[in-house]
């Protein structure tokens, strides 16, 4: 097998191709043979793909054949839309299905913005998983922290194998020493090419899953071409006159086009490719870093803008779809789509998944049916942009005005881009600078016609203001299990976020082998309508030797939805028995908003030991925990302690980061508030806890964000004393 230097760099198709793993010659009995079921479904997604950066859609120094070809006997989008002109929007919002005027996620974490995905974030992989989909990622996830059993890692976003980078920042990393594989880090022999070790894992999926009684999502998500230009061969760009930046950067997209042809080819030799629906996009437009020169390819093509930009070329993107026998060769489509429809696309090709109805996507399978005028339309489309961080050219798109929030919004033949004076996007409307173009005549965003068309400016800033939601309320989907070990209950809910009935519901909670659940509230029902639950209390009870243990609530419906949600049970810890700290004692339970709650260590990120020790004004506590609102930690105090005191506040290593953080701290005794603090900020100093905690079983020490903005909300307990009777 040649060396993954020898994997494609330019036209060489070929050699690409051979650096990946082969299969023996298949047997193409299966391959003629009429879809059954559900279809096999691949979403690639390329990392600042630009709309000019394909052949099929104009570009002429880079050579993408497979790419090209796919696109030729397939289905290509002209108006597909990335849902942000930054990666960490975007895909959440591909991910979720919601624009980013409602997701979690609106910001890359490095301008402020949430890093992670919730538990009540639904993605496409949970929505398949539902119908009976086995579901992997490989590639970049980009939503920390780097920790396994939290709510924004793949396993709980529905992905059942994974091989990939969960941070952001590591996703920059082409030769990184680590991937994670599932739940734990992985250890990358020194010089691998990432990308190559995460396609050749993706390809490995397929395989296993293409003879399974169950429907596969592959989700493969390769760094190709974001920056830095690095690559194990330039190849066939060697010889051209450009800057070594520009070669690496045209080979990365080559070796992307490679990799998506070996994608195709394991489709068809395998039978499954008339079983399968392929999709290729980007998640948002051309980067300018690393000394590459965007505008040298044209990479935006006829389009205004780059990645950062909210005009077109920041966010219009390639969009392609390919299945042979299901999708016409050589049609086009100039339906405005923009990749939040993915979700509900997916479960419409899917066979009546169950899709949340809360979603602001809207379903293209229509389009990929070729029943485009029976797909729905959306009223209009909306975009967010807060990024501190600056590029000459998309800053100069601007105006100069790169690190001031923008939106967009486009209505029919109108799209509208406006800035506010700062980063502040309630300031009244007319403290914004609005943008007016009409794209049936200037595609390229070049007359601004805003003064002369006052009505639609008033209409679209109206949109733009209903768009916008501070905090968006979701309608409760699918299976969620808490478990309460001082109850000595799991509670299970099935909640139905759909627009759908779902027929004769059961939930049934499995336990290991002498142990015991028992349900003491009703775990069937009838039918379950849109917007109802079935909510079930299992009683458990467990060995007394039993350590903390996962279990795993399944549920299922007459109309072949199957959920699960797992829960770590773990029976209390005993109670405290001297006069203590806290932080020594074990938990009964730790929920927190990002990374794992940090044990006498406070700088946001990591669990303890690799921080300073916590402090407040520059007085250093050695003693503490480090939690993220919202947060709430659970001690087994067992009605032997008398007193608790504590320091609470944002501490000094947060507070130099930001002065944005506001929280507030409850504590609570068996339920019941024992104390509240005022609004705590870094300038404001820390809050000096002395409780009366006589007779109390169950201690909670809980963190809310103040100020709705959760960012900078890193607060820490200091010296958390308990004195016992």
């Amino acid at each position: 097998m040649p060396s993954r230097r020898h994997f494609l760099a330019g036209s060489a198709a070929a050699a690409g191709l051979a650096a990946l793993p082969q299969l023996a010659a298949a047997a193409p009995a299966a391959a003629d043979a009429a879809p059954a079921g559900p279809p096999h479904l691949v979403v690639i997604l390329a990392d600042d793909l630009g709309y000019g950066d394909l052949g099929a859609y104009g570009q002429k120094l880079i050579t993408t054949p497979r790419i090209d070809r796919i696109a030729a006997e397939g289905l290509r989008f002209t108006d597909a839309y990335s849902a942000a002109a930054v990666c960490a929007p975007s895909r959440a919002a591909l991910l979720t299905g919601l624009h980013t005027g409602h997701a979690a996620v609106r910001a890359n974490p490095s301008s402020g913005g949430q890093g992670s995905l919730g538990a009540g974030d639904t993605t496409f992989a949970e929505v398949l998983r539902a119908r009976g989909y086995r579901t992997g990622l490989f590639g970049k996830w980009g939503f920390g922290p780097e920790a396994a059993d939290q709510p924004s890692h793949p396993a709980a976003r529905g992905f059942e194998e994974f091989y990939w980078y969960i941070d952001h920042s590591h996703a920059h990393e082409y030769y990184p020493s680590y991937l994670w594989h599932n739940d734990a880090k992985e250890t990358v022999p020194a010089g691998t090419f990432a990308p190559d070790a995460i396609a050749e894992r993706a390809l490995a999926f397929i395989d296993t899953h293409a003879t399974g009684a169950d429907p596969f999502l592959l989700f493969l998500a390769p760094n190709l071409p974001h920056a830095p230009s690095e690559i194990p061969d330039v190849g066939a760009y060697a010889a051209q006159s450009w800057t070594q930046a520009n070669k690496a950067h045209a080979a990365q997209i080559s070796h992307l086009d490679a990799q998506v042809g070996a994608v195709v080819d394991r489709l068809k030799a395998l039978g499954i490719a008339e079983r399968t629906v392929l999709l290729i996009a980007s998640d948002n437009g051309p980067h300018e870093e690393g000394g590459v020169n965007p505008d040298h390819f044209d990479a935006n093509g006829p389009l205004r803008g780059y990645k950062r930009n909210l005009y077109e070329g920041g966010v219009r993107v390639p969009l392609i779809a390919w299945a042979p026998g299901r999708i016409a060769a050589g049609t086009t489509s100039a339906r405005p789509t923009p990749l939040y429809d993915v979700l509900p696309t997916l479960a419409d090709l899917a066979g009546g998944a169950p899709a949340p109805s809360d979603v602001d996507g809207l379903s293209a399978a229509q389009v990929l049916s070729g029943r485009a005028d029976l797909a729905p339309l959306h009223d209009h489309l909306y975009w967010y942009r807060d990024e501190q961080g600056v590029t000459s050219r998309a800053n100069t798109q601007d105006g100069g005005r790169a690190k001031q929030v923008a939106e967009a919004i486009r209505k029919d033949r109108w799209k509208a881009v406006r800035f506010a004076p700062a980063r502040d996007r309630n300031v009244p409307d007319a403290q914004w600078a609005f943008e007016l173009y009409d794209l049936t005549t200037d595609v390229a965003e070049k007359n601004d016609v805003a003064a002369a068309n006052p009505s639609v400016v008033s209409s679209l800033t109206a949109l733009l203001r209903a768009s916008w939601a501070d905090t968006y309320v979701r309608r409760a989907w699918g299976l969620t299990a808490v478990a309460d070990a001082s109850a000595g209950t799991v509670t299970t809910t099935l909640s139905n976020g759909t627009p759908r009935p779902w027929p004769d519901v059961r939930a049934t909670l499995p336990v290991p082998a002498g142990w015991a659940a028992t349900a003491t509230t009703p775990a069937t029902a009838t039918s379950l309508a849109p917007g109802e639950a079935l909510t079930t209390t299992w009683r458990v009870t467990a060995p007394s030797t039993a350590a903390a243990t996962l279990l795993t609530a399944r549920a299922t419906s007459a109309s072949d939805l199957r959920f699960t949600a797992p829960t770590r049970y773990a029976p209390l810890p005993a109670p405290p028995t001297r006069d203590g700290y806290l932080s020594d004692l074990p938990w009964v339970s730790a929920a927190n908003g990002w990374g794992p709650v940090e044990i006498d260590r406070s700088n946001g990120k990591q669990a303890a030991g690799d921080g300073t020790p916590i402090a407040f004004g520059g007085v250093t506590y050695a003693k503490g925990l480090g939690v993220h609102a919202p947060s709430e930690i659970v001690y087994h105090l067992g009605g032997r302690a008398s007193r608790f005191t504590a320091l609470v506040g944002i501490d000094d290593f947060s507070t130099k980061q930001s002065s944005a953080g506001a929280t507030r701290a409850v504590v609570r005794g068996d339920g019941r508030t024992l104390h509240t603090t005022a609004t705590l900020t870094g300038a404001g100093g820390p809050a000096r806890i002395d409780l009366d905690v006589t007779g109390v079983r169950l201690l909670h020490l809980v963190v809310e964000d103040a100020n709705a903005r959760t960012s900078y909300d890193h607060t820490s307990w200091a010296q958390p004393w308990v004195t016992v009777v």
